[in-house]
């Protein structure tokens, strides 16, 4: 994970998965003995039958599989080959090695580097050998297979992810996005080019522009009940907007004014309240998402990304000059939310504190102390007054603000790099998501232990859940964006082929459930914030 502000090298982290390395020679070899036991563990493979007809001469054979799928299917079944062949040489090097060795040990009164061997030492160093090799023999293997598995699967939700709306118009990565829960439904990303902007979903047009400070956007969130939004920025300064809407239909626009409040962090830590207005337009006929995009990986260079020049939000109005301010924090703010009621928000700073507002007073009314380093994210839970926050000291803690007399907090420890992000799901459920390439699945509960662990091949950005169905949505540093179930089973990745999909750094996920068109968005580090459509029913079905 990149941290906001601080971008690695041009501005890019995409942490691939690095590549399954086949044991070395000397890895394999661990001595006479070992080798002796690891000969019975290692039958040689048979070599292919050549009048047998092999994957190909099958499938030539009066096939009714479309050429597309059968070459694919050729393509895998070659793999297979491939991968067994260089297992089969390598059992008859091994094999060969074994008699080479075994010959010098007859020769040299078994001797090995000079000392010799009793029957016990013999008979210990070969059963430690032999474990050795067994694992790294089944690392193999699994590494191996696990990657045909996977391409098997990726094609099966071609149909079920589509992508939908492109929204361009950042001339920087986009770390955040969020929608809003109130009518009209626009979406919200926050910027690095220092703004953040409002869109409308259907038609991708930006309807305003946030320009308030010189710093990085690191957050988004809107109002649970109003029209409210929410933004941090990374000059120190948290800003909040009210928005009250007024619908008057103008031809093809409607005309809505809001009272905003945005929270964005800022150099003199303070919080700034916004007013604006915005047209927004009606929705206009989409053009056709039924086109399936395929699964073949494509690599993009900087000249592929959308062009930044054609700012497609300088002709919408522009936000320069906050009605007031708050002062809390001594660092950068990194994230926000509103806590149920919409009337207080919570802040998380790279000050190693979280702060709890007043909003209509601007009073601070608590400061959450404790982490150890900076804060990374924070959460509110929907229905409860309680607050998650996540730090880069490996932990995230639960505030618990239901009692007004006693404030209690738990702290969570299961992940061995930074947390980057932590969120609530219905019931008594927490999902944290690590920079150890992890996802674990808390139950309030019992908090010794996650029920539910998922591994991944790249670090996790800022997880979000569609809380209805249950679905993780998990935005990778290696440009994937994964969706998972609460009990850790994959069910698709989102498509990146066909110049579609994100070219870079994903940063963060949005559910919106009950939205026609788009159901989940994401956004990334290629400047560009995209709706995705997902057939959840046919998702699960297929589970």
């Amino acid at each position: 994970m990149v941290r906001a502000g601080g971008r690695k090298g041009s501005g890019v982290s995409a942490r691939a998965g690095s590549e399954d390395a086949r044991p070395s020679r000397e890895q394999v070899v661990f001595g006479v003995s070992g080798l002796l036991a690891a000969a019975s563990t290692c039958p040689a493979l048979p070599r292919p039958v050549p009048s047998r007809p092999g994957p190909a001469r099958l499938l030539g054979q009066d096939s009714k599989l479309p050429s597309s799928v059968r070459n694919t299917l050729l393509e895998l079944f070659g793999q297979i080959e491939r991968e067994f062949e260089n297992l089969y040489i390598e059992n008859l090097e091994l094999r060969r090695e074994i008699d080479t060795l075994n010959e010098r040990l007859a020769a040299e009164g078994q001797t090995v580097d000079g000392a010799e061997l009793n029957k016990g030492q013999l008979k210990a160093k070969a059963s430690h050998s032999t474990s050795q090799l067994s694992q790294k023999l089944k690392t193999t293997y699994k590494a191996s297979t696990s990657k045909i598995v996977s391409s098997f699967k990726t094609t099966t939700s071609r149909a079920i992810c589509q992508l939908v709306k492109e929204y361009v118009g950042h001339r920087d990565g986009i770390w955040d996005v969020s929608v809003t829960k109130t009518q009209p439904v626009v979406l919200g990303t926050a910027s690095a080019d220092h703004t953040a902007l409002l869109w409308s979903i259907e038609t991708g047009k930006c309807l305003v522009k946030y320009v308030g400070h010189v710093g990085s956007v690191n957050s988004v969130k809107f109002h649970p009940t109003e029209q409210v939004a929410l933004t941090v920025k990374l000059d120190d300064f948290s800003h909040f907007c009210l928005m009250n809407q007024e619908l008057n239909g103008i031809e093809a626009w409607k005309t809505v004014s809001y009272f905003v409040i945005y929270q964005n962090a800022s150099g003199d830590q303070t919080a700034h309240i916004w007013r604006y207005m915005v047209q927004l337009p009606m929705p206009q006929p989409t053009a056709d998402c039924n086109q399936i995009a395929g699964e073949d990986e494509i690599e993009f260079s900087d000249k592929d990304e959308p062009d930044g020049d054609g700012d497609a939000s300088s002709d919408c109005p522009t936000i320069r000059v906050p009605l007031t301010s708050l002062k809390s924090h001594q660092g950068v703010v990194i994230a926000a939310d509103w806590l149920v009621g919409g009337k207080q928000a919570v802040t998380a700073s790279w000050d190693r504190t979280a702060n709890l507002y007043e909003v209509e007073t601007s009073e601070l009314v608590h400061s959450l102390t404790g982490h150890d380093q900076e804060l990374t994210h924070c959460c509110t839970h929907p229905t409860q007054r309680l607050v998650v926050t996540s730090s880069r000291d490996t932990t995230f803690r639960l505030w618990d603000f239901r009692d007004p007399s006693i404030h209690s907090v738990n702290v969570f420890q299961g992940h061995t790099d930074t947390v980057t992000s932590a969120v609530f799901t219905v019931g008594d459920n927490v999902v944290s998501g690590s920079d150890d390439r992890t996802v674990k699945v808390w139950d309030l509960k019992n908090m010794r232990s996650p029920i539910a662990t998922i591994r991944t091949d790249s670090a996790v950005n800022r997880i979000n859940v569609c809380v209805g169905q249950r679905i993780i949505a998990l935005p990778h540093d290696n440009r994937q964006v994964r969706l998972f179930d609460m009990s850790g089973v994959r069910l698709a990745r989102l498509p990146r082929s066909n110049r579609q999909g994100h070219r870079r750094m994903v940063c963060c996920s949005a559910w919106s459930e009950d939205h026609p068109i788009c159901n989940l968005f994401t956004c990334g580090f290629d400047r560009q914030a995209i709706g995705w459509n997902i057939n959840i029913p046919a998702l699960l079905q297929e589970k």
